[in-house]
């Protein structure tokens, strides 16, 4: 089929191309031949206006020899006049009929006997010509003169002139066929790869590529669909290790309460106060567990979910910061402020979940007696919210990994699902920013959030 699908189209371009090159020269045939036609009119037409002038001339010539018009000598120019094959009638300036070559017994057929003897052709049109002797008319010539013949070196010339167009016409024809098909053949195999490979990508074969990538427009489009390629099989490889980690989170929990189940069952175990306390906490579990999918899943269409409205930043730290203080002095960790005000655009309860999840990630990792400093300043059209802990930092193999959905470091004092700052890093992308950290192991961690921040502050927070 794209064989088939592709030699259509080269058939198409080659005769494209083909009726092009015969357009081409039919074309130029056409102008050649009017341009000719022209020059043969002109060359006709100036034949009888030479014509004409000559009977003029030979008209005045009488009337000055015979001091005004000669009915008598007109006839004697009758034989001339009937050699050129014309047809006259002279008038006088009044407009009256002063004499023809009728008068002199000279009839149509003996003129038309004569143009065919000459081969002048047939009449002309007729034409009044003014006889002017001294700078004064004393008449007016009525005369149909032959056209006149196009000579047969002319004609000769114009049919070979014709005959070489037409055989570059088809030699024309058949070489923009050819290159025509060359042509099409190399325009249409990337086209070609490109459709096989987007069906192939289209029935599962995720990595399928295109390998021809020519220096143009379809080189660019063949980029293009590589890198979409891409794309689709780093997010088909994201898909599986969610439902892996997801499978992995579930089946603990699961497992737990199969087993104290069974052995209740059983009457290995007894329904003791403890053991239903220990299911209670699993299904607990279970329910956090998937809360925290829950928040994940809506972390992922927060671009499309978000109240956003001009808000002060620092009253959500503020507020988040004071919800928290009772864990933190429990954890027996200091909370450091430094706040100043900046406006953004942004969803209230999600900007709070951004700083919630950066904060509860600390109390996993930093010891008791130690530091969490939070700063908020505006910096360049962004606001700035930095949380430094003094905790044992982030190795440096898991830091690229902790925005990973379901990660966790082996250095977390406390269990969870792995998700919190994966979700603080949709929500921050939601609103158009950023969220990075940077870590030295035994020197704390740094996580730095930039939203942009409005161009005016509000009047009211």
């Amino acid at each position: 089929m794209r064989d088939l699908l592709r030699g259509r189209f080269a058939r198409r371009l080659a005769l494209a191309f083909a009726a092009l090159g015969i357009g081409a020269a039919l074309l130029t045939a056409l102008l050649v031949n009017t341009a000719f036609n022209a020059r043969f009119d002109d060359y006709l037409g100036a034949q009888q206006r030479t014509q004409q002038q000559q009977l003029v001339g030979w008209f005045a010539a009488d009337y000055v020899r015979e001091d005004g018009w000669n009915p008598a000598t007109l006839n004697q120019l009758a034989p001339t006049v009937t050699m050129t094959g014309s047809e006259v009638e002279l008038l006088d300036p009044a407009g009256r009929r002063v004499w023809s070559l009728a008068d002199a017994d000279v009839d149509a057929a003996t003129l038309a006997m004569h143009r065919e003897m000459m081969g002048t052709g047939d009449l002309g049109p007729p034409r009044s010509v003014p006889i002017a002797v001294d700078g004064q008319q004393v008449g007016t010539l009525q005369a149909r003169v032959p056209q006149g013949v196009i000579p047969a070196v002319d004609r000769d010339f114009r049919s070979d002139v014709n005959q070489l167009l037409i055989a570059g016409g088809l030699a024309a024809g058949l070489v923009a066929l050819a290159v025509g098909l060359f042509t099409a053949r190399r325009a249409t195999a990337p086209i070609a790869e490109l459709t096989h490979a987007a069906k192939d990508l289209a029935a599962g074969q995720r990595d399928r590529r295109v390998t021809t990538i020519p220096d143009n427009e379809i080189g660019q489009l063949a980029c293009a669909f590589n890198t979409m390629a891409d794309r689709v099989e780093k997010e088909d490889e994201l898909r599986r290790l969610f439902a892996s980690d997801v499978a992995h989170e579930l089946r603990t929990p699961l497992a737990i309460l199969r087993s104290e189940l069974e052995a209740v069952q059983d009457g290995v175990r007894e329904p003791t106060p403890k053991v239903i306390a220990s299911l209670h906490d699993e299904t607990l579990r279970l329910g956090r567990l998937i809360a925290d999918l829950e928040t994940l899943a809506s972390a992922d269409a927060a671009a499309f979910t978000l109240e956003r409205r001009p808000l002060s930043l620092a009253s959500v730290v503020r507020d988040t910061i004071t919800s928290l203080a009772g864990r933190f002095s429990e954890a027996g960790i200091t909370l450091r402020t430094d706040v100043t005000d900046v406006t953004v655009d942004g969803d209230p309860v999600r900007l709070r979940q951004i700083v919630t999840n950066q904060l509860t990630n600390t109390l996993k990792f930093v010891p008791r007696g130690g530091t969490v400093t939070i700063t908020l300043h505006r910096d360049d059209g962004w606001a700035e919210l930095r949380v430094a802990d003094t905790g044992p930092g982030i190795p440096a193999e898991d830091l690229p990994k902790i925005f990973d959905r379901f990660f966790r470091s082996r250095t977390a004092r406390a269990d969870g699902s792995g998700i919190g700052l994966a979700v603080a890093a949709e929500l921050a992308t939601a609103h158009s920013g950023t969220i990075t950290a940077t870590s030295t192991p035994g020197d704390g961690t740094t996580f730095t959030t930039r939203i942009p921040a409005r161009s005016k502050e509000p009047a009211h927070p």
